[in-house]
C-alpha cells in the first residue's frame, strides 16, 4: 500500500477536508499510476479524486470507536522514533 496515504480515523481533532482530498489523492495516483494525469486523462483523474474523496468522507463520520482518540503530536513522535529507528 502507498505509505503517504495515513490513518486519518480516529484523532483528535478529526480529519481535515484537506487531509482526507489529500489522501484521496494519493489513492487515485497509486491505481492510474500517473503523478499528474495528461489533459485527455485530466477529467476522469479529478472525478476519481473527488468520488474518492467524498466515499472516505462518509466512511469517516460513519465509524464508530469505544477507544479514546489518538493525539496527533504524539502519533508523529511515535513514526519519528520508528524511523529513527530503521534509517538511523
Amino acid at each position: 500500500m502507498c505509505r503517504n496515504i495515513k490513518t486519518l480515523f480516529n484523532f483528535e481533532p478529526p480529519a481535515t477536508d484537506d487531509e482526507i482530498r489529500a489522501s484521496a489523492l494519493q489513492f487515485v495516483r497509486k491505481l492510474s499510476g500517473f503523478n499528474k494525469p495528461s489533459q485527455a486523462n485530466a477529467e476522469a483523474f479529478d472525478r476519481a479524486v473527488a468520488e474518492v474523496t467524498a466515499s472516505a468522507r462518509r466512511l469517516l463520520t460513519s465509524l464508530h470507536t469505544h477507544a479514546p482518540s489518538r493525539d496527533r503530536a504524539i502519533e508523529a513522535e511515535r513514526a519519528r522514533e520508528r524511523s529513527r529507528l530503521r534509517f538511523g
